[in-house]
This record gives C-alpha cells, structure tokens and sequence, in this order.
C-alpha cells in the first residue's frame, strides 16, 4: 500500500476512518445550513449574530479543556465517543426540526450551539487521542494526516450538497440530513474489534488536572507550537464567517455559491493533509513555512477583485494552513507520553479552538466597521506578527544556523540546546539537514 494511506492497512482505523468520512461530510453540511440559516432566515445577514453563534460553540473548548481532557485520560474512549456522538446527532435533529417547522428562533441556535460546543469539548479529546489505541506508533503520525484528509475531503463534498439542498428543498433539510450522517460513526465505533485496541494507562481519579498543567509547563517544544496554533486559530481559521460574508456582502451571492467556496477551499485542505500523511515525521520548518505561506495567500484572498480570484485564492489558503494544522497535531501527538495524551491534546484543541469565541465576535465586529475583506486581512497580519516575533526568539534563545554541508546547496541544521523538559523528546530536535 502507499505510504500515504498505510494506516489503512490497520482493520480498526479503516472502519474508523470510514465511518468519520461520512460524518464529516455531514459536518460541513451542518455548519453551512446552521450559518444560513442564521445570515438569511433568522436575521438580515448579521454578522455579530453569526460570530455569536461561533463563539458559544467554541468557548467550552475553553473552558472545559482540563476536565475533557481528564475524561479522555480517565475513561476508555470509544464508550466516550459514542455518547458524545449521540449527544450531537439529537442536538442536530432538534435543530433541524425546529428550522423545518418554521418555529426557529436565534436563541434556539445560540442554545444548541452551546450545548453542542460542550459536547464537543469533551468528544474532540478523546477522538484525537483514540488515534493512537488504533495503530502502533509508527503510523501515528500518518494516521493524524489521514484524519485531516478525511475532514477536508468532508469540507470538499459537505458543503457543495448543503448548498444544492438549500436551494432545492430548504435550510431543516441540510440539517436533518446533517443528523443521519452520524448514525455511520456510532455504527463504525459498534464495530471495532476492542480487544485489537491499545489503550493507554489510565489516569489517576485525583490530581490528574494538575499534572497535565504541569507537564506542559514544562515543555518548550509544546508551548511553541500552541502559540502557533493559537494565533492561526483565533484570528486566521474564521473560515465559516468569512466566507460567509464575503459570498453574501461583498459579491452579492447566494447559497449555492457560499457552500462552493467550502469546496474549493477544501481542495487545497485535501492536498495538504494527503501530503502531510507522506511525512514520516513533522518538524518545526514545516509548520513555519506554512504559516508563511498562509500570510501570503490570505493576503491575496483578502485583495481578490472577483468571486472566482477569491474562490482561487482560497485554495492556498486551505493548503498552507491546512499543512500548518497536520503538522502541529502530529507534532504535539509524538512527543507526548501516551497517559498525558488525552490531557495535552485538551489544552491543544483549547487553546486552538478556545481563542475562537474571542476572536469570532471581534471579527465580525471587524466586518461591520472595516468590511467584510478584514475578516481575512486581520488574519494575515496576525500571523505574520507571529512568525516575526518567534523568529526572533528562535534566533536569540536557540543555535539556528545555516551550514553547507554539501557543495551542491545549503542545508539547513536547527541545533538546541535548551527548551528541554520531561517527555519523550526534547523541545526542538535537531532537523535533519535538508
């Protein structure tokens, strides 16, 4: 089998896998039924409403990280996740009624987006962590990757249907088709073979919250990558707002033309993560590369004349940060001891998702003073202060230099000699030259 999709070879990840997929796409269906529904159907196109909507999804990331990922840790994960998914399917169909009747009000949305946020705080945990009781860990990294390309190959597919349904039948029934998507997921996780599963130590029932603070204290290599992850998240991964809001305001179209957007996007956010599932390893030059990359294209996507040089840009924009995400997962999975994974992978998701109910109401504050484009530019500048400002920390507090060790082109050599703290590798290895 190719490298790309050897965990595959694994019959617990391939039903996992499988099951998600179709999850996923509904997902996506979701997200664009419940944002249109809010945009044209609940108010006139307000986007203070839908950044409200998106930050009490995402605020019990914030909240609730050290307890999820406690429970992650402390309880055996797939019984975890079926209850979690059950949760999400009965709160999407809910919400599907409820816009299928006509009795939808924006507080019902601002409800079940709530109670879909704690669910998932607790569920993501968990899912990331299962991972690695599926496949041994030399596809861990590969398996992590194949999990990114299954969630964007949803985004590919997800929201292109969401938005032909949308305009063929109507917003309840994007949703309602959102909630048989999860029945595949429960029957997927009934499925596994448990005694094939590699569960990881328990945690222990007291004192647990602590020593997964105090782990990652203690970890340089962690806290840069969750910096990172944290300025991308908060101010770059706005997606279903900006996109949004650039379909409707900026060049005037309609359901079917916001939910391609989600496709496009998703192209490049494919190819990303089938990339990043070739990479034995993720490094550090990766994930800066990558942001790089992003400030550029969100630049360029922020600027486009047209809805199709838009469309275009979005592109690279969903492979660089998509290539950013891959490797700053798999970076954090690998080196951390696999008692503490439920509990980092936690404080991970939070401080990724967990910026978004700050950063979601301020951009679509943004929006309605500066323009819809500065929902996208604010992300670009965000990130390019970053990657200023840790460069230079990496210059001043690191031994990064150039050596040419071959006559034919440089190779770069990052050598460390401090962030180190306990876990399984130092905080930044040496990169083997390239």
């Amino acid at each position: 089998m190719s490298p790309t999709f050897t965990s595959l070879e694994v019959r617990n990840y391939r039903v996992w896998f499988a099951g998600a997929l179709v999850s996923n796409i509904g997902t996506w269906m979701g997200r664009v039924g419940q944002d249109w529904l809010v945009l044209t159907v609940l108010t006139a196109g307000s986007a203070t409403a839908l950044g409200i909507v998106t930050g009490l999804q995402f605020l019990p990331f914030l909240l609730l990280a050290p307890w999820a990922g406690l429970i992650a840790d402390r309880f055996p994960k797939r019984r975890t996740l079926i209850a979690t998914q059950t949760l999400l399917a009965l709160s999407s169909l809910l919400l599907g009624v409820l816009a299928v009747t006509g009795t939808a009000q924006l507080w019902h949305v601002y409800a079940i987006a709530l109670f879909q946020g704690v669910t998932t705080a607790i569920d993501n945990p968990a899912r990331q962590a299962f991972v690695s009781e599926m496949v041994p860990g030399d596809r861990l990294a590969n398996a992590v990757a194949l999990n990114s390309a299954s969630f964007n190959l949803g985004r590919l597919i997800g929201p292109g249907i969401a938005g032909v349904v949308i305009a063929l039948w109507g917003t309840g029934e994007a949703l309602l088709l959102n909630t048989l998507t999860f029945v595949f997921v429960i029957v997927a996780l009934l499925m596994l073979r448990v005694h094939e599963l590699r569960p990881a130590p328990r945690a222990p029932a007291r004192g647990g919250i602590r020593e997964g603070f105090r782990y990652v204290r203690a970890r340089g290599d962690l806290q840069l990558v969750m910096l990172l992850v944290f300025v991308l998240g908060t101010f770059g991964m706005n997606f279903q707002i900006t996109m949004a809001l650039m379909a409707t305001k900026v060049f005037d179209k309609g359901a079917g033309e916001f939910g391609l957007l989600g496709s496009i996007m998703a192209v490049g956010s494919l190819t990303a993560a089938l990339l990043s599932a070739r990479r034995r390893t993720p490094r550090l030059r990766v994930l800066l590369l990558s942001l790089v990359g992003f400030t550029g294209a969100a630049t360029l996507a922020a600027l486009a004349p047209t809805y199709w040089t838009f469309a275009l840009a979005l592109v690279p924009v969903g492979l660089t940060a998509l290539t950013a995400l891959t490797t700053a997962n798999a970076m954090v999975q690998t080196r951390v001891v696999p008692e503490m994974r439920g509990r980092v992978m936690a404080l991970y998701m939070a401080i990724f998702m967990g910026g978004t109910p700050f950063g979601a109401p301020l951009i679509g504050w943004i929006s309605q003073e500066f323009g819809p484009r500065w929902t996208i530019g604010i992300g670009a500048v965000a990130v390019g202060l970053a990657l200023v400002g840790v460069s230079a920390w990496l210059a001043r507090s690191q031994n990064v230099r150039v050596s040419y060790e071959s006559q034919r082109r440089p190779r770069v050599r990052v050598a460390v000699t401090t962030l180190t703290g306990p876990g399984p590798a130092p905080a930044l290895v040496p990169e083997p030259a390239r």
